[in-house]
């Protein structure tokens, strides 16, 4: 039974180094040094905020664009205004 134990502890430590030694194991041993939980920092919170909002005013700018250029190109296309008539309003 002692043997047992034994040989389990021995091949447990370069278990345990391998581990510790990869990318993952290495982050770890960050995040326990700094001391902080992954979404705690209140800075990173206002940031992923203040980026959300830039996403969503950039994707709505986008639309407002695609939307007009749309709009440009059925104009330019039509050339004789018959085109022109068939847009339907706010296109």
């Amino acid at each position: 039974m002692q043997w047992a134990v034994i040989i389990g502890l021995v091949l447990m430590i370069p278990i345990l180094a391998i581990v510790l030694d990869s990318s993952v194991g290495q982050a770890l041993a960050n995040r326990i040094a700094r001391g902080e939980k992954a979404g705690d920092s209140p800075e990173i919170d206002a940031r992923v905020g203040e980026l959300e909002a830039d996403v969503k005013y950039l994707t709505e700018s986008m639309e407002s664009l695609r939307e007009e250029t749309e709009f440009v190109r059925r104009l330019i296309e039509g050339g004789d205004g018959e085109a022109a008539s068939q847009l339907g309003p706010g296109d």
